[in-house]
């Protein structure tokens, strides 16, 4: 898939696949830690010739702009580039589409620009956050798959990544890999992006720059009497919500209370399949996502 470099109104520049019509409705795809657009390489060459389809590798990423400062990746620093990106292209509307931190995103771009920019969403394994950190408080089970996040965010593993680059840190800290999962050429292509140093810390600084809370395996399963959870809109645009079940990272009490604070809802759960779910399970993916889309 050929990528355009486009530049945002922020001076960030993001390299961007652009493919479909260009009148056609828009899905911007949004991937996750620690890829890059091709984590939807399947979806795109599916939908591009009825939908104008949007993949950036998100700042951090790859050839796109990589501060270093960990405050440049706040969320709504994430969030806004979505918004930009639209603006850059002539998007009015879309549908957000997005997996893992992209799927996290596109909670906040789903939430912030409901029924004004963004008609429809679609997320997979990426769990609402106000669900996900009461589930890092109460859930073991989610608590210690999330324990990674602590490596992630110490310093002192920051002379490992600049050693080895990400996959020295990847090694340490995850358990979730599956290499026989990935096609070679993809894994290859992954291991390759991760020795860009500058990459590797946009990367971490995801993790570093978000706000979530990630108790140790000793502290008491509760939630803390001074937690005050996000204060969060209803999101009230059709949404699809795709889960695989195996994911070792994010289990599927993710998906308990969702009704409540999205409406209308679709929940599409994926058995047999690990958290990389768009690649894992294409044409399950894809079906889901076109009954969704034509209903």
């Amino acid at each position: 898939m050929e990528q355009k470099r486009i530049e945002l109104a922020n001076g960030i520049h993001l390299d961007v696949v652009d493919e479909g019509p260009t009148d056609a409705p828009v899905l911007i795809f949004l991937h996750g830690f620690p890829e890059s657009h091709r984590t939807w390489r399947h979806q795109i060459a599916h939908f591009s010739d009825r939908y104008r389809c949007i993949a950036p590798d998100q700042r951090g990423y790859r050839g796109s702009s990589k501060p270093q400062d960990v405050d440049a990746y706040t969320p709504d620093k994430l969030i806004g580039d979505v918004f930009l990106l639209a603006d850059a292209l002539g998007i009015g509307k879309f549908t957000i589409v997005g997996h893992d931190w992209g799927g996290a995103i596109a909670w906040g771009v789903a939430l912030g620009g409901q029924h004004v920019r963004v008609e429809r969403a679609v997320i997979a394994n990426a769990p609402h956050p106000a669900i996900f950190q009461k589930l890092l408080y109460t859930n073991p089970q989610q608590r210690e798959a999330s324990q990674y996040i602590r490596g992630f965010r110490d310093p002192a593993n920051d002379a490992l990544v600049r050693e080895h680059g990400l996959t020295g840190l990847l090694l340490k800290e995850v358990k979730w890999d599956r290499p026989d999962a990935m096609e070679p050429e993809e894994r290859d292509a992954l291991l390759r992006d991760w020795q860009n140093r500058d990459a590797a810390f946009g990367m971490l600084n995801y993790y570093r720059a978000s706000q979530m809370d990630v108790p140790t395996m000793d502290q008491a399963f509760e939630v803390p009497a001074d937690y005050s959870p996000p204060r969060l809109p209803k999101l009230t645009i059709p949404t699809l919500v795709i889960w695989a079940l195996d994911d070792i990272a994010l289990p599927p009490e993710n998906l308990e209370g969702l009704e409540d604070i999205v409406d209308p809802l679709t929940i599409e759960r994926i058995p047999d399949c690990g958290h990389f779910v768009p690649w894992e399970a294409p044409d399950k993916v894809n079906a889901a996502m076109e009954r969704f889309l034509s209903s």
